[in-house]
This record gives structure tokens, C-alpha cells and sequence, in this order.
């Protein structure tokens, strides 16, 4: 079939923990221009329910972890045109905070760990994506964001990374290698790997990508 040309390009990009998937989807941003994106960190289960410190023992590094239904509901909206309410997550409660208003865009991404893990997601995408770096550049990028941006300690994040980040990811995320049309190594400079997806997006290519 003939694609739709109403319909925007929708990219899937999947990768472990600290592969660099946000900033590569950062640059891709600055140089494509208008872009809706759907971060999977946004759709985490909502555990306002549970008592607090109930909620530090669940394991979020698991694809029940995340809202599919709602998520999957999302992409269906922006294909066809609509806006979407994407939630606000707060890592340091476990709950949603609000929402934040995603407009139709020629181009819409979806990032996340475990973005090529269910079949119905997969279906929706036009150029599925897995962004690899090697193990413990990963550890030390998720290291660095976590005490960083998330107000963790180095003790802690390493606790989660043996207990449920590393089996989790040899489990889930790994695995949807298979499954890419395009898989691209960021374990250096994040040109190359911004160049690539462009290039996925349908961007024409630049000299050099907007600062």
C-alpha cells in the first residue's frame, strides 16, 4: 500500500539505559524542526495508589512498568492529526503530576526503553531504531543523570542497576535488536548517530545540525 500523505512519519527508537536515546532525539529536534515526541519515561504507571514507600520496591525496568494502552492510544491520536495531554511523571513520588499538551507533527518519535518490545507499537512505526553503546558507558551516562537530574544517590542507582537495570535490560530491551530497521552506535561524538536519524526522518541532510 501507498503510504498515506496526511499521515506523519513515525519513528520508534528503542535502547538501553544510557544509550544516549534522549539526546540523540534532542538533536534530531533542533535539526528537523517540528516534531512531537513521546517519551516513554512519561508513561510510567501512575502509583498514587500505592502507600510511598511501598512504591521504591516495584520494578520499573520492566515493560509492565509502563502504560501501553495509553501510550499506544497517543500514537494513534498524533497519525491522525490530534493533540495529546502526554502525563508529567515525577520520579522522585512514583506519580503523575499534570500533563503536558503534544501537537500533531510531521514527524513524531517515540523513545524509550522498550520501544520495540510490544508488537502493537511496533506496527505503527515506520523506521524502528536501536541505539547501542556499549555496557559501562551506559552505566556511567545513567550514573551521571540519575545523582544529576533525579537526586539519587551513587549508592543507590548502582543497588537498582545489579538488582533490576542490568537482568532487566539482558530480558527486555536487548532482544528488540531484533527488530530494528536501523541500528546506530553512540559511544562517541553524537553527530553521526543525529546525521543517521535525520537521515531515518527524512530530513534532508545539513552540513552540520543547528546549534
Amino acid at each position: 500500500m501507498a503510504p498515506d500523505p496526511g499521515r506523519p512519519r513515525i519513528l520508534g527508537i528503542a535502547g538501553g539505559t544510557g544509550a544516549g536515546k534522549g539526546a540523540l532525539v534532542e538533536g534530531l529536534c533542533r535539526w528537523h524542526g517540528s516534531t512531537a515526541v513521546l517519551d516513554l519515561d512519561s508513561y510510567y504507571v501512575d502509583r498514587a495508589g500505592m502507600p510511598a514507600e511501598a512504591r521504591a520496591h516495584l520494578n520499573f525496568d520492566e515493560p509492565a512498568a509502563i502504560e501501553i494502552g495509553l501510550l499506544i492510544e497517543h500514537v494513534a491520536s498524533l497519525a491522525a492529526g490530534r493533540r495529546v495531554d502526554k502525563p508529567v511523571y515525577s520520579f522522585a513520588s512514583h506519580t503523575r503530576i499534570g500533563a503536558s499538551p503534544v501537537a500533531p507533527a510531521p514527524l513524531v518519535v517515540v523513545e524509550g526503553l522498550f520501544t520495540l518490545w510490544w508488537p502493537e507499537l511496533r506496527s505503527q512505526f515506520d523506521v524502528a531504531v536501536y541505539v547501542d553503546a556499549p555496557a559501562d558507558v551506559r552505566l556511567a551516562r545513567r550514573l551521571r543523570r540519575d545523582v544529576r537530574d533525579r537526586g539519587r544517590d551513587v549508592e543507590s542507582v548502582l543497588t537498582q542497576y545489579v538488582a533490576t537495570v542490568r537482568p532487566m535490560h539482558e530480558r527486555y530491551v536487548e532482544p528488540t535488536r531484533a527488530f530494528a530497521d536501523l541500528v546506530i552506535a553512540n559511544d562517541g561524538e553524537l553527530e553521526p548517530g543525529i546525521v543517521t536519524l535525520c537521515e531515518a526522518a527524512g530530513t534532508p541532510r545539513l552540513a552540520a545540525p543547528p546549534r
